[in-house]
């Protein structure tokens, strides 16, 4: 496949959800609401579970799977108040020494009205300075979608993974396009310019792993086999930063995305 093919079978629907990765990897998940500021955002689920025998803090931001799910969950597109919470459990997260994992699956953060006169950008930023700063693990997956700040805001980790046909990036590919031919049908051309996709950005040092993917996702046995191999090693990797001091963890950490770019 291109990587645009990649990026529209990503966005077709037929893949798991963050809900349905929390629901196979962990037990005991306990979904916590609200970031008592303004409300509660469904397009960011949150919580805190078992991973085997190590209690996890779990974020993940759900698109929903029929029509009725997607709109209730605005179609993984979060408003300030989903960010602000996603906040408040890593802060919590911090408080209790649990690691963080959060799955990362939007086209971006919403940009409706009154998401903007709810701080969006400010939310989102005040997620990257905290994140890069929080004294405990925190691993990122990207699962489907990873769309600019949106997506960043989840994903300012010490160990980032992504799907293999995932993709992540600044700009969608057709945003792109737009901006520079005028011209959204030119989005496979942008996105070989962009390099969105997870190989390029693994020989780019921006992810850590790729994550190879079942060649259908709706046969159940292919997807148990990928959720048990996955859960085997997000508990290795948990462990082993674990096992990391405070110190050295938020300096690699803070080393890892200065590099990011780099010539």
């Amino acid at each position: 496949m291109t990587i645009f093919e990649k990026i529209q079978y990503t966005r077709s629907g037929k893949r798991p959800t963050a809900s349905a990765y929390i629901n196979a990897l962990f037990t005991d998940f306990t979904e916590l609401h609200g970031d008592r500021r303004f409300g509660d955002d469904s397009a960011v689920i949150g919580g805190i579970a078992m991973l085997r025998d190590t209690p996890v803090t779990v974020i993940g931001i759900e698109k929903g799977t029929d029509t009725n799910d997607k709109i209730q969950h605005n179609f993984g597109q979060a408003n300030p108040e989903g960010y602000r919470k996603a906040l408040r459990l890593m802060k919590q997260a911090e408080k209790f020494h649990r690691p963080v994992i959060t799955f990362v699956d939007t086209a971006g953060a919403y940009c409706g009205i009154g998401a903007e006169e709810r701080g969006q950008g400010s939310a989102i930023a005040e997620n990257l300075y905290e994140m890069i700063t929080l004294q405990t693990p925190v691993l990122s997956i990207v699962i489907g979608e990873g769309g600019s700040g949106g997506a960043l805001a989840l994903a300012v980790a010490d160990t980032v993974w992504m799907l293999e046909n995932a993709y992540y990036s600044v700009v969608s590919p057709e945003g792109c396009a737009s901006i520079l031919w005028k011209d959204s049908a030119k989005a496979d051309q942008a996105a070989a310019a962009l390099k969105p996709d997870a190989q390029n950005l693994y020989d780019l040092g921006v992810i850590e792993k790729i994550i190879p993917e079942p060649a259908d996702f709706s046969a159940d046995a292919e997807k148990e086999q990928f959720f048990s191999s996955l859960e085997k090693e997000l508990t290795a990797e948990i462990r082993r930063l674990q096992e990391t001091s405070s110190d050295t963890l938020l300096a690699n950490r803070y080393e890892k995305f200065r590099k990011v770019g780099r010539i």
